[in-house]
């Protein structure tokens, strides 16, 4: 009978190349436990991204280089049980894919068995090529990361803009390209010139998701805490601040306080008498 299928299919690696061949853009964002994940996910999230960068907005680590294959795997898992539309992509962590392609293939099965659907690897060197390569031969599908790649962040010098030099340009469009022929179903580019980003679009046949890449890439996708306002502080020039939730949570729990300082919590609707059960 018509309507009675679901409203909103599994995302799937397949389904998102076809969505960028319909001209549909790619909604994506980070969540790192299960009841954000399940909001993001009825939201109508396309890519739920367990980030390494759990490791500056959970643990409030500077840089995403400490987190390790344990914290993701955990992070994974609940991530997974909050969602059911949206696909699951869990980053690689820093020194889990570099030293060699045993390892890659043993950590992203790891994170597979926790229940993502697919595993993010920063850059595209050739060792990175091959690891890529022959995990999707085993049938685990790999995000590409380009730009800047934060597990990168000594060797760039920071979290300065990528693809600013002719060269740096064409560079990143042939590593672009490399992803695409390693087997990559999508790749991010992050924090390069927006006219950069439209070419690399234009020149591959897998989506974009772009984080600072400007409007013409296929998808967009931002880190939860900072499109959400949970911190205070400048923020960066690509995000657009949807809510302040950091002041509302501050606001919020200091009138907790001053309830139970001033007794005026609990109150009688929150205290039991001998008859009552709820």
């Amino acid at each position: 009978m018509a309507g009675t299928g679901p409203a909103s299919p599994k995302v799937t690696t397949v389904s998102l190349r076809r969505m960028k061949g319909r001209g549909e853009r790619i909604a994506a964002l980070t969540a790192y436990d299960y009841p954000t994940a399940l909001l993001l996910d009825k939201a109508g999230v396309d890519l739920v991204l367990v980030g390494d960068s759990a490791a500056n907005v959970v643990y409030g680590m500077p840089t995403t280089l400490p987190i390790g294959m344990d914290e993701m795997v955990y992070h994974t898992k609940a991530v997974v049980a909050g969602t059911k539309r949206a696909l699951v992509v869990a980053d690689m962590p820093f020194m889990s894919y570099q030293p060699a392609t045993e390892p890659a293939i043993e950590n992203a099965g790891r994170l597979l068995k926790s229940g993502a659907e697919a595993v993010k690897l920063e850059g595209a060197s050739e060792p990175v090529l091959e690891r890529i390569a022959r995990l999707v031969e085993l049938g685990i599908p790999v995000l590409g990361h380009l730009g800047l790649t934060p597990q990168s962040v000594h060797q760039l010098g920071g979290y300065r803009l990528q693809g600013r030099k002719p060269e740096a340009r064409e560079k990143l469009l042939a590593d672009a390209v490399g992803l695409e022929q390693a087997g990559c179903f999508a790749v991010v580019l992050e924090k390069i010139p927006a006219s950069l980003g439209k070419e690399v679009t234009g020149r591959l046949g897998i989506p974009t998701i772009g984080i600072g890449a400007g409007p013409d890439c296929d998808g967009q996708i931002l880190v939860l805490h900072d499109m959400l306002g949970v911190f205070e502080g400048p923020g960066y020039r690509f995000v657009k601040r949807y809510a302040e939730l950091g002041s509302r949570i501050q606001e919020a729990v200091s009138d907790y306080c001053r309830d139970v300082r001033e007794g005026g919590f609990p109150a009688s609707e929150h205290s039991f008498e001998p008859d009552a059960d709820r």
